[in-house]
C-alpha cells in the first residue's frame, strides 16, 4: 500500500484539507480520508490527473519545421498536411518508439496521466505492411512501458483519400487498410498491449468522413458495440464542403443522421459546426475532443465551447499534433478563444464554478468517458491518476482552492506540476520524469537522424 498525503485535495465533494490517499498494489485508490494526520509523502495540492484525449505522437518531431511560408501564398492546414506526409515517409519503427516515449514523457510532466493515442502510421513507406502487421502498435506499447503512462491505444481505420473514394496518395498510403485488414491490425494492436499493466485500454478510430467509406462508417456502431470510438469531425471548411458535395449534408449533420453517435463516441475538433449542430451533437452524449493549441496552429477555427457546455455537452482535451504539450495552456487557449470571439471575459465560468475549475472538471469527466477508464476522481475504486501543484511557487503563492486552479491555468504554466502518478505509478517527481535522461537521449538521436526529413 502506498500513501499520499496532501494539505489540500480536490475530491468529488469539493476541496478538502489534510487528505490521505491510500493506493493498493494494483494502482487503484483504496482509501480516502479527510482531516488525516500527515502519514508521509506530503504534498501541497493534489488533483485528479486528466486524460490527453487525442495525440498523433510522431508529429512531435516536426515541431518548428513548418512555420515558414512555402511557394503557396495561401498556407493552410492542407499545405501543412503535405509537409507532414513527406516527413512521415522517413519514420522507422525505432523512430516511432523514441518519439512516442518523448511525447508521453512531456505529457506526464505537463500533468496528464493517460495518453489516448490516435494511431494511424501503420505500414512501411510505400504501404507494404510490416511482417508483424501491428509492429508500430507494439512500438507505442513499448514507449508506454518505458514512461509508465496510462495508454488507451486507438488504431485508426483509413481507406480512401476523399469522399469520392479516390486512392490514397503517397503520403497517406502508410495509413491504409480495407476493413478486413484493419480488423486484423486491430486484433494485433490489442495483443500488443497484453504485456502492459491492467489499466491499459484500447478502442477504435475511423479516421474521418473523408477517409472511410459510407457503408463502413454506418456500420461502426454495431461493428464495435462497446467503444470507445474516436473520429476527426468537421475540422476544416474544405472538409465541410467536400462532405456536403458528395453526401448531401454537412459533416456533423451527416454523422448524427447516419452513425448512431452516442456516449461511446469522441469526436475530435468539431470547429466547423452550426449552432443547431452544436446543440444536437451535445445532446447525443458524445464527447467533444478539443485540441486548442493545434487548432490554433492549423487555423482550424474556434469550437463553440460556450454553447456546447450550456447544452450539457461532454468535453475532453488533447495535444493532437504535439507542437506544444502544455495542459494549462490548452485550457487557457480554449477559454481565450471564446473571449476573443465574443468580446467577453471568464467565458466558460458558471455561477457555481470559476473558469479554471469548470474547465478542469469537464476535462476530467470527458476524458474518463472517452477512454472508458475509471479515472478523474480521487475516490475509492478509481485508478490513482493524480497530480500535485507546487503551491510554494510564486505564480500561485497565497492562492487556494479554485483560485489556485485559475492561477495555474491563467498565470502559471506546467512547471507548477510537481508530481504525477498514473495508476499509482509515481512517474514524475519534483517536476521531472523518472526516466527523463534516457528518453531525451534517444529522442535527440532520432532528431539527428531525421534532420533532413523535410
Amino acid at each position: 500500500m502506498k500513501t499520499v498525503w496532501a494539505r489540500s485535495a480536490l475530491l468529488p465533494t469539493g476541496w478538502a484539507s489534510n487528505v490521505r490517499i491510500d493506493v493498493d498494489a494494483a494502482g487503484r485508490i483504496a482509501g480516502v480520508q479527510q482531516d488525516a494526520p500527515n502519514a508521509g509523502g506530503a504534498t501541497n495540492m493534489l488533483l485528479p490527473a486528466p486524460v490527453n484525449v487525442h495525440s498523433h505522437a510522431f508529429q512531435r518531431a516536426m515541431a518548428g519545421l513548418t512555420e515558414a511560408r512555402g511557394p503557396n501564398p495561401n498556407d493552410s492546414f492542407w499545405t501543412w498536411r503535405q509537409l507532414m506526409f513527406r516527413f512521415l515517409d522517413r519514420l522507422s519503427p525505432d523512430h516511432i518508439e523514441a518519439i512516442t516515449a518523448f511525447v508521453q514523457m512531456e505529457m506526464l510532466e505537463a500533468g496528464y496521466a493517460i495518453n489516448a493515442e490516435f494511431h494511424y502510421l501503420h505500414h512501411q513507406p510505400g504501404g507494404m505492411p510490416y511482417d508483424n502487421i501491428a509492429e508500430m502498435s507494439e512500438r507505442i506499447a513499448a514507449a508506454a512501458t518505458q514512461t509508465g503512462i496510462g495508454l488507451c491505444l486507438l488504431p485508426v481505420h483509413y481507406e480512401f483519400g476523399g469522399c469520392d473514394g479516390r486512392e490514397l496518395t503517397a503520403g497517406q498510403i502508410r495509413f491504409g487498410n480495407d476493413l478486413d485488414r484493419f480488423q486484423a491490425l486491430h486484433d494485433g494492436a490489442v495483443a500488443a498491449l497484453s504485456s502492459l499493466p491492467a489499466d491499459t485500454g484500447h478502442g477504435v478510430a475511423p479516421h474521418s468522413l473523408r477517409a472511410v467509406g459510407v457503408g463502413n462508417l454506418r456500420a461502426y456502431s454495431t461493428a464495435f458495440p462497446t467503444g470507445p470510438i474516436h473520429m476527426h469531425l468537421a475540422e476544416q471548411m474544405p472538409e465541410v464542403d467536400e462532405v456536403q458535395t458528395h453526401w448531401g449534408a454537412r459533416p456533423v449533420t451527416w454523422a448524427l443522421d447516419n452513425m448512431g453517435l452516442d456516449a461511446r463516441w469522441c469526436l475530435i475538433h468539431c470547429t466547423q459546426m452550426t449552432p443547431s449542430e452544436t446543440v444536437r451533437l451535445a445532446e447525443s452524449g458524445a464527447v467533444a475532443g478539443l485540441c486548442p493549441i493545434t487548432e490554433s496552429s492549423l487555423g482550424d477555427g474556434i469550437f463553440d465551447a460556450v454553447s456546447w457546455l450550456d447544452a450539457g455537452g461532454a468535453m475532453a482535451v488533447g495535444s493532437d499534433s504535439n507542437v506544444r504539450i502544455a495542459l494549462s495552456e490548452e485550457l487557457r487557449t480554449l477559454d481565450y478563444s471564446q473571449r476573443l470571439r465574443d468580446g467577453t471575459r471568464a467565458a466558460l465560468a458558471s455561477p457555481e464554478f470559476s473558469t479554471g475549475r469548470r474547465m478542469f472538471e469537464k476535462m476530467l469527466r470527458g476524458g474518463a468517458q472517452a477512454t472508458q477508464r475509471k479515472t478523474g476522481r480521487l475516490e475509492v475504486g478509481y485508478w490513482a491518476d493524480m497530480l500535485t501543484l507546487d503551491t510554494d511557487n510564486a505564480h500561485i503563492w497565497g492562492r487556494s482552492a479554485d483560485t489556485a486552479l485559475d492561477a495555474w491555468i491563467f498565470a502559471g504554466d506546467d512547471r507548477l506540476v510537481s508530481n504525477v502518478w498514473s495508476a499509482g505509478r509515481h512517474v514524475v517527481r519534483n517536476g521531472q520524469h523518472v526516466a527523463r535522461t534516457d528518453i531525451i537521449a534517444a529522442y535527440r538521436r532520432t532528431i539527428d537522424a531525421l534532420k533532413d526529413a523535410l
